[in-house]
């Protein structure tokens, strides 16, 4: 702990007001917790061609109107000057700045980025900065006690208080932004800690912290239908952060481990296993709907319709618990995984893969992707472009009662505008968004029969 840390907790502690034993104190989290915390401004271009596409697609201001300036806020993990924050604070910045609780400025340097876990890791320059002790988000409970510190609205350091409402929660908003991009091999990792903290924009790469000051999460979205605080609140827990900020730091990018399965996204998690005649509820796990060949799923001898249970022992109830924790491993880690197939409770270990290149995903078969899809398309015809006044785009023309589309709720008619942020007009445009997001998330905007607008989201596997 820097000079300048203790010098503050022992100021709280000699101030803080005398009361019951029992009284609930946030003074020595708050003090311990405030100096690490940092401001983080970030300076962009004034053009945007994916903003341009999406109003274009959906009309003007869908998004919002990309700033030439934006705020957030970040954390101090060491004292030598590494910080964190969320990738969408950082993301296509010319120039971030850094400004310490004590008006202390500098200008960082951007170590590396994920965009699948809403992560980023920048660095300043200088020594002997205060930090923010690392927790254990395992360990958190929900009804616990929790504290968000953060540069909510520009203003100076703010401390919310509330309790942990719920953990492994799955929102859909990584990688959904308006830039859209692709990114090719990848999948987003949502398993949030829910609070009740206020949280507002300016927070967003902030401290959840615990009671003893230690960090739990890291602030990164709110829901909310004004764009201010509304009750919800959701931070990425600090065990699968640590994973991604240590690779950040030591590759500049991050090695993730891959199992090889397919799995119900969050989104349809429940229908599809009442399609399985399973009641939601009577079997907690993960249902593999489809083993990638040569994979370290494969190697293992898992088959589709297990159901995962338990990995190194830990209880899983949905599939964003599942994400996080193989996301926690590298290529060359071995997990040890409890599953249920017909019935009977069986365990392996399997060795995980390095998530596969461009070169190799281009290989894979375009038939099994269809097959899962049970999807056909054709391009729009000129009456429909006329009527929707859209440049691109593709027609739903048939779906199969048992591929991902009819999970989803895709009816025929339904005009695919963009698949991952890419517009597409072509069966060529199709295979290659769908290629290229082949072990990832796949997020589609579109148009239904109704000429409504909608977005489906949904996984291809880790």
């Amino acid at each position: 702990m820097s000079q300048r840390s203790k010098d503050a907790l022992n100021y709280a502690i000699s101030n803080r007001p005398r009361g019951n034993a029992g009284d609930l104190d946030f003074i020595i989290a708050a003090s311990l917790t405030t100096p690490g915390v940092v401001h983080i401004k970030s300076t962009y271009n004034n053009t945007s061609p994916q903003q341009k596409l999406l109003e274009r697609i959906y009309g003007p201001g869908f998004g919002g109107n990309l700033p030439s300036m934006s705020s957030g806020s970040g954390v101090i993990l060491t004292e030598d000057g590494y910080i964190t924050t969320n990738n969408h604070v950082v993301e296509n910045a010319t120039k971030i700045e850094v400004i310490l609780a004590d008006r202390r400025e500098y200008v960082a340097e951007l170590v590396g980025r994920d965009p699948n876990t809403d992560l980023a890791l920048l660095k300043i320059k200088g020594k002997d900065f205060p930090l923010v002790k690392l927790g254990n988000s395992d360990s958190v409970m929900v009804g616990e006690w929790v504290l968000a510190v953060g540069f909510p609205y520009s203003l100076n350091t703010t401390v919310t208080a509330g309790i942990v409402s719920a953990k492994g929660r799955s929102i859909g908003i990584i990688n959904t932004s308006a830039e859209g991009a692709p990114q090719q091999g990848n999948t987003a990792i949502e398993s949030f800690i829910q609070t009740d903290a206020a949280i507002n924009p300016g927070n967003s790469g902030g401290a959840l912290v615990n009671t003893n000051g230690e960090l739990i999460g890291i602030n990164a979205a709110i829901a909310s239908l004004t764009g201010s605080y509304a009750g919800y609140a959701f931070a990425i827990p600090v065990n699968l952060a640590k994973k991604i900020l240590d690779d950040l730091k030591k590759y500049g990018a991050v090695k993730r481990g891959v199992l090889g399965i397919s799995f119900p996204s969050p989104a349809v998690e429940n229908d599809f296993l009442k399609q399985q005649g399973i009641t939601p509820g009577s079997v907690n796990g993960v249902f593999i709907t489809q083993i990638q060949s040569n994979s370290a799923a494969a190697l293992a001898g898992l088959k589709e319709g297990d159901i995962i249970q338990r990995i190194d022992g830990q209880q899983l109830n949905s599939s964003s618990e599942f994400s996080e924790r193989i996301a926690r491993h590298g290529p060359g880690d071995k997990v040890n995984i409890t599953y249920l197939r017909k019935g009977k409770s069986n365990q392996t270990v399997a060795t995980l893969k390095a998530e596969p290149n461009a070169a190799e995903q281009s290989t894979m078969s375009l038939k099994e992707i269809y097959q899962k899809l049970g999807a056909r398309f054709s391009p729009l015809t000129p009456k429909l472009k006329e009527h929707f006044q859209l440049n691109n785009g593709v027609l739903v023309t048939e779906v199969a009662p048992t591929g991902l589309f009819a999970q989803l709720g895709i009816p025929p008619g339904t005009i695919i505008a963009l698949i991952n942020g890419r517009e597409v007009s072509s069966a060529e445009d199709i295979e290659k968004a769908f290629l290229d997001a082949r072990n990832g998330q796949v997020k589609i905007l579109a148009i239904a029969p109704d000429g409504s607008r909608v977005a489906f989201n949904f996984s291809f596997g880790t």
